[in-house]
């Protein structure tokens, strides 16, 4: 396990300022509000469900951070006592408004932390995890799921293409995304014993590119970079783009998608 010095260091104290935190919120709230299901909230609880159910133990102190209303709903019952963070103070159900970059709790505080598609819009995930593992008492377990870094590998490069055919350059519009090679090393370097990462990796089928882009709002997942463009695309812009994901990314007349899901678990000693 690490120890403390090599917890501090491994703390993004000059992390890069990646994502807007303030809109991710909003957007994540908007989305909260439309209550509209998302299979990909439903399909990554229900792999974190499976995995607690194979530690066989029921936690006492758990905290959620700042997953959504059905993540929650499959999870609940591993967990006697429940802290739920949000990231605004208008988001429903949640014990106190926090972002996983600054948590605002004590060492040992929790037997389970939960996070279900959040942390990849971290801007310091390194000092996130620390954080983590820190609130962690003893035996207690960490686990998450958030995107890997071929998450809509297919949208960003219709967007690069699409863009860059009209204007000659392309913004920013699909987030980098953690690679599975890293995560295992990070959860080590964060004090985590036995640190696993695994990757599921999904191909879903849409029938326009509206539809996918419907369903990243159902998300909250829409850009929220910082360098994003501010302004919205032209038609030409968005003819020249959805032109280039057809034609890259049909299959059977409809649109491919990727989505990688990574796993995370570690433990506290």
């Amino acid at each position: 396990m690490a120890n403390a010095t090599d917890a501090d260091n491994v703390r993004g104290v000059s992390a890069p300022i990646v994502f807007d935190r303030g809109l991710y919120g909003l957007r994540r709230l908007r989305a909260e509000r439309a209550q509209k299901d998302s299979f990909l909230v439903h399909h990554a609880a229900d792999n974190i469900s499976e995995r607690l159910n194979a530690v066989e133990r029921h936690f006492g102190r758990a905290l959620d951070l700042n997953t959504r209303r059905e993540s929650f709903a499959l999870l609940a019952d591993y967990g006697e006592i429940w802290f739920r963070t949000g990231l605004h103070p208008g988001a429903d159900g949640v014990s106190l408004v926090a972002d996983e970059e600054a948590l605002p709790f004590a060492e040992q505080s929790f037997d389970l932390v939960v996070s279900i598609l959040g942390l990849h819009a971290t801007n310091d995930l390194p000092g996130a995890l620390v954080q983590i593992r820190r609130a962690l008492a003893p035996e207690g377990v960490f686990m998450a799921a958030l995107f890997g870094g071929a998450t809509l590998g297919e949208m960003r490069r219709a967007f690069v293409s699409g863009e860059s055919a009209v204007t000659g350059g392309a913004s920013p519009r699909v987030a980098p995304f953690a690679d599975v090679r890293d995560m295992g090393g990070l959860l080590h370097r964060a004090g985590f014993a036995l640190p696993v990462a695994d990757v599921d990796r999904l191909e879903v089928r849409y029938r326009t590119f509206s539809t996918l882009t419907d369903d990243l709002r159902a998300l909250g997942e829409t850009n929220s970079l910082v360098a994003r463009r501010r302004n919205f695309l032209s038609r030409q812009e968005l003819c020249a783009t959805v032109a280039s994901y057809e034609n890259e990314s049909s299959r059977d007349g409809q649109l491919a998608a990727t989505f990688e899901i990574l796993y995370l678990t570690g433990w506290a000693c």
